[in-house]
């Protein structure tokens, strides 16, 4: 459970009468007792920011019925407290956080209810994870190796989580390919190494029997896969993802994170050099640029296209390992996101930040996340 801005809320999410500034408590209509919070308290929420009053009482049946599996607050609970003690992620386990705030500059109104997305100026909190893919925790910062690129907005409807990396693309079609994937990018099992990288035979040997990879394996073997800094580093969301309007009219769109240092790579010999010389590089380089108010900043773009556009496309928008070219589909920056401070010692290291694929909102259409996420049909909130 989160403490988020002052807003009242519980259950029944609203006003009640007669509360207090101090937020005392009420009998609800199964005798339970109720918190609301009032004045300038902040309001328990969710790990999705939904408003609650009420984390100490299961749903049930009836007063001496079984628990229901429907109480999202329990199993959210629940599931937290199983989770306390986090394992290593398989992926992407070394990361670097920042705290930061998004603006909207263009409105998306004609395409999307979405708050975020259609107030112009309002500053939303985000908190912004950057991460290698292949290392453990302990590895170093600068293999050739793709990077993760993850966003969590703090909306006035909830958090959402924008999920990427810095390619475009991706290895697979199908999200069932994905363990077999990880599993060839690991270290060859009967040595242990090498670490953080995919030198070795088990990788070769998965792509060169998954041509579909291919692409993205064109843009693993460039500079993109070694930055300078996280800094100067492209974010995308990968997927098509679906925006719906007031009239319920939808337009596909493609996210796209612009740095505004622009793309800068080192070569090869100076990252094995850097790895040798400082294995937190990019940690400490995004550290000493926040602390010495170097804020980093990036740019958000967006590419919009109707379904009659994506039919006269001669490929699958929504195959993850092809891109919309910019030529077809221009960009429109709509936005920016500058990152302000890093992770607090009260808040969760960012090796520990929960990041989702994104199933709030207006959801991604996308095959692969919904089979990653169990999700068989575009989820949206309400307006």
């Amino acid at each position: 459970m989160n403490k988020k801005m002052p807003a009242n809320g519980s259950r029944n999410n609203g006003k009640r009468k007669g509360i207090s500034p101090n937020g005392d408590g009420q009998k609800a209509a199964g005798g339970e007792l109720h918190q609301i919070a009032g004045g300038e308290h902040p309001s328990l929420t969710t790990n999705q920011g939904v408003p609650i009053s009420d984390n100490q009482n299961s749903l049930r049946a009836h007063p001496h019925g079984p628990t229901l599996l429907e109480d999202f607050i329990l199993r959210e609970k629940i599931t937290h407290f199983d989770h306390e003690r986090i394992p290593e992620r398989i992926v992407h386990a070394r990361g670097t956080g920042a705290h930061g705030a998004f603006t909207l500059i263009t409105s998306l109104a004609q395409y999307t209810t979405a708050k975020l997305l259609t107030e112009v100026g309002v500053e939303t909190p985000v908190f912004t994870r950057i991460s290698t893919v292949a290392g453990g925790a302990g590895s170093i910062d600068t293999p050739r190796d793709v990077r993760g690129f993850a966003v969590k907005f703090y909306t006035k409807e909830g958090n959402w989580d924008l999920v990427g990396n810095n390619i475009p693309v991706f290895f697979i079609q199908d999200a069932m390919k994905f363990p077999d994937l990880v599993h060839a990018v690991k270290m060859e099992p009967d040595r242990g190494f090498p670490q953080a990288a995919t030198a070795h035979d088990t990788f070769w040997d998965y792509i060169s029997l998954t041509p579909e990879s291919m692409h993205m394996v064109m843009w693993i073997m460039s500079d993109r896969t070694i930055p300078r800094s996280l800094r100067m580093i492209e974010g995308f969301g990968i997927h098509s993802f679906r925006l719906i309007n007031e009239t319920g009219e939808s337009t596909f769109v493609k996210f796209h994170w612009r740095p505004k240092l622009g793309l800068q790579s080192t070569v090869w010999d100076e990252a094995v050099k850097i790895a040798g010389a400082d294995q937190d590089f990019h940690r400490r380089d995004m550290f000493e640029a926040i602390t010495g108010g170097n804020f980093p900043e990036w740019e958000l773009a967006v590419q919009l296209f109707t379904q009659e556009q994506a039919d006269q496309f001669p490929f699958d928008h929504l195959d993850a390992t092809k891109i919309i070219p910019e030529e077809t589909v221009p960009l429109q920056v709509i936005g920016k996101m500058v990152s302000i401070a890093g992770p607090t010692t009260s808040l969760p290291k960012p090796n520990r930040w929960p990041i989702a694929l994104p199933i709030s909102y207006r959801a991604s259409i996308s095959p692969m996340i919904r089979s990653c996420k169990g999700v068989s049909f575009p989820i949206s909130i309400p307006n």
